[in-house]
Order: C-alpha cells, then sequence, then structure tokens
C-alpha cells in the first residue's frame, strides 16, 4: 500500500464529515487535506483508543519525534510520507504539528475545563489550527481568511463536544466548563452516569441550548469574517460548517438527547449537503 492509498483509508474508514467536502477539490489539494487529516485522526486516535496513560503518552511523544524527523528530511510513517511533499506548496508548518499534538496530550493531562477561556485555549490547538491548516489548502488570497477558520473551527468542535457529551462521560471526561455546569445547576456525576431519568432535566437542556446558541453565535461569527474575495477558495470550509450545523439542529431538534446517544447525520445527508454547498456557493 503507498502512503496515498493509507490516508486516503484512513479518511475514507473515519466516516467524518471532512472526508464529504475533500470529494470536491482538486486532486493536488485533496491529497494534502486527506494527509493533513490522516494525520490528525493518528493522533486523535491515540487518546481515544488509550487503555493506559503511559502507553499513550509515549505514542504521542513518538509522534513529535516523527514529526520533527519527518521536517528533517525523513519521515518513515505513511501519514508522514504523504504529508511531506505538500507541506512547503500548501504552508503547512512543523508548528501547526506540533500543535495538534498537544491538544491531544491535553486529553491525556485533564478531563475537566474551568471555565470558557480555558475550553477555547484546547479548541484552539485541537480545531483551530486544523482549520488554519485547511484553508491554507483550499487556497485563500487575504490574511483575515485565517481568522474565519478559526472562528469555525471553535464552532466546530464546540458543536462535537455537544454530540459527544455521552460518548465523553463514559471515559470519564466533561469538556463542559466547570463554571457553565455550576451556573445551570448540573452536577458532574449526573453526566457521567449518563442514566435516565434523572441525567436529562430541565437543567441538564438549559445547559446544553446555552452550548448550542454559543456555537451557532460562533458559526454566524465565522461566516461574518469570511473574506468575499475567498469564498470560493473555501467552499469546501463552507460545506463542513453546513454539515456540522445541520447536526447541531439535529441535536436540538431531537431535545439534546446526547447522553445516551450519538447523533449523527448519514452518509447520503451528507453528500447532499455538501454538493448543495458547492452548486449554491454558500
Amino acid at each position: 500500500m503507498t502512503p496515498e492509498q493509507y490516508v486516503q483509508q484512513k479518511a475514507a474508514r473515519s466516516g467524518s464529515s471532512f472526508y464529504y467536502a475533500f470529494l470536491f477539490l482538486p486532486p493536488r489539494r485533496r491529497l494534502a487535506i486527506t494527509a493533513f487529516y490522516a494525520f490528525c485522526r493518528e493522533v486523535d486516535d491515540v487518546v481515544d483508543e488509550a487503555t493506559e496513560l503511559s502507553v499513550a503518552g509515549a505514542k504521542l511523544a513518538w509522534w513529535q519525534q516523527e514529526v520533527a524527523v519527518a521536517f528533517g528530511g525523513a519521515p518513515s510513517h505513511p501519514v508522514m510520507r504523504a504529508l511531506m511533499p505538500m507541506t512547503k506548496e500548501f504552508g503547512i508548518e512543523q508548528a501547526h504539528l506540533e500543535a495538534v499534538i498537544r491538544g491531544c496530550r491535553v486529553d491525556l493531562e485533564q478531563n475537566r475545563f474551568i471555565d470558557f477561556p480555558a475550553l477555547s485555549g484546547y479548541c484552539h490547538l485541537v480545531a483551530g489550527v486544523v482549520g488554519e491548516v485547511a484553508c491554507n489548502i483550499f487556497g485563500r488570497q487575504l490574511p483575515q481568511t485565517v481568522d474565519y477558520a478559526h472562528r469555525l473551527g471553535l464552532a466546530m468542535q464546540l458543536t462535537n463536544i455537544i454530540r459527544d457529551v455521552g460518548d465523553d462521560a463514559r471515559r470519564g471526561r466533561i469538556y463542559l466548563p466547570i463554571s457553565e455546569l455550576q451556573q445551570f445547576g448540573v452536577k458532574a456525576h449526573e453526566l457521567l452516569a449518563r442514566q435516565r431519568p434523572w441525567g436529562y432535566s430541565d437543567r441538564f437542556t438549559a445547559l446544553m441550548s446555552f452550548q448550542a446558541q454559543r456555537a451557532h453565535r460562533l458559526f454566524d461569527e465565522a461566516f461574518a469574517l469570511l473574506p468575499a474575495e475567498d469564498r470560493s477558495r473555501q467552499r469546501p470550509g463552507l460545506m463542513m460548517a453546513n454539515i456540522y450545523r445541520n447536526l447541531l439542529r439535529e441535536i436540538e431538534a431531537q431535545g439534546f438527547q446526547v447522553l445516551h446517544q450519538r447523533t449523527s447525520l448519514t452518509p447520503l445527508r451528507k453528500l447532499w449537503i455538501a454538493a448543495k454547498t458547492q452548486w449554491r456557493g454558500s
């Protein structure tokens, strides 16, 4: 299997909303974003599949070393061998990849965030930087487009957090800020138990509605930041944004039933949203 085939298989297997946006890119840009996405999946899987923190920490350390070696001219992992020929052309820097690894290390080292600024710092590493790299690969003329990409990355990561409250609780993690749990009178043990009926309450619904409203506001702010000159180039990012926002609306329509299930859109619906964005241009 070639490195290119490896990253393609990694992206396709994930079933991610990102994959559907990649399909509409020219071949060279599609290979670049697929390789970068495969890198993100590899390091994220280290955390998601971790059974022992020490082992996961060692794996992240290996990835950090592999990134340094790859930018020194000797990549060994198929993901890095696929990605490295694209780095100069699309402005992918060693610091970008190291930031993603640092974000995954945060997942290993802490499972609570005291307030929204603390959560935002984490989201910057695992989503804002990813958005920046993606917007460079998609193509941009203006520096303001990076601001749009960071804001959009935050909106999408908050949508992930809303969707994954139950999955994260099963792993002992709570990404919703502690200060906001306290604001709405929701106890951490209620989320961790993930039980009906008391896991769901008016307090929980109010908390989740607050999270959703903030995510919607960030989507709107991101769209407002995108310069008209770069809108057509950033269409793949808009596809992903529309898929995620439809997911957020689906979660809202279901009454935030996220403790015992993981809401998702069907592959056909994701493809339809991506295609509609391509046709309409927004």
